[in-house]
């Protein structure tokens, strides 16, 4: 357990890889704030890591949305103090061939997984910098490394979190605040399976053949990672790129 309890917000936090984040920060003793549209999830989440013995609370927010983003982290605030830990985990993730996505559709896509990503960034920021320390996690894709057929939306929203993520570790990196990515290449969620399906994926011994370690990742293969990442051990470590993938990129 860290020597220090600090305050989380993982967005995405009620399912995938975000639960998965909010197990792991629970478990090193930090109070948790589960933000998340489902609120049905958050809170079933949250009642399950306070019968773990962590202090948790869930928070129903679009991070599309700067007002709800607000009045979320105020919420987390009121219970625990400043945010000092942050973790977005939240996306909207689909395969659609590129002649066929619509304005609506990109811009969604542009709204929740990058101006979500930096909206929530902006908004626990102050309480970092008033702190002189503070870990950000940015969960981006494989995709937006490499591209990903069918998924121009969802590649370039990815793409551009992990320039976002860059940006603003140098900018804070002075101020005792580390900002890394983790870009997932295939990890065994709700939402892939949701995909798979849907008839948009292959099955999992398919998928396995593309990564070398011969799996899926899973919630907490990332998760361990991410936990890492916000230690003070990790404090020399900014501005990465940190893959979790298997071997599928390198």
């Amino acid at each position: 357990m860290e020597s220090s309890t600090r305050t989380a917000v993982v967005t995405g936090g009620a399912s995938g890889i975000g639960r998965s984040v909010c197990e792991h920060l629970a478990a090193q003793g930090h109070r948790i704030g589960v933000a998340d549209a489902n609120a049905e999830a958050s809170e079933k989440l949250v009642a399950e890591l306070r019968s773990a013995g962590a202090e948790a609370v869930a928070v129903e927010v679009d991070v599309a949305d700067s007002a709800a983003i607000t009045t979320a982290l105020g919420t987390v605030r009121e219970a625990f103090g400043p945010i000092e830990i942050l973790v977005t985990s939240a996306a909207l993730g689909g395969f659609t061939p590129f002649e066929e996505i619509t304005l609506d559709d990109f811009n969604r896509y542009v709204a929740v997984n990058l101006t979500g990503t930096f909206l929530c960034i902006q908004g626990v920021l102050p309480d970092m910098v008033s702190a002189g320390w503070g870990r950000i996690v940015t969960i981006s894709s494989a995709a937006g490394q490499t591209g990903a057929v069918n998924q121009g939306h969802y590649a370039t929203t990815k793409g551009g979190v992990i320039a976002l993520t860059k940006t603003v570790a140098l900018e804070y990196a002075a101020r005792g605040i580390t900002v890394n990515t983790i870009p997932p290449f295939v990890a065994d969620t709700p939402m892939l399976r949701g995909q798979q399906e849907a008839k948009k994926l292959p099955p999992e011994k398919i998928l396995s053949r593309a990564i070398p370690m011969g799996r899926l990742g899973s919630g907490d293969d990332i998760a361990a990672m991410c936990a890492f990442l916000c230690t003070d051990a990790a404090g020399y470590v900014t501005g990465q790129v940190i893959g979790v993938n298997g071997g599928a990129v390198v």
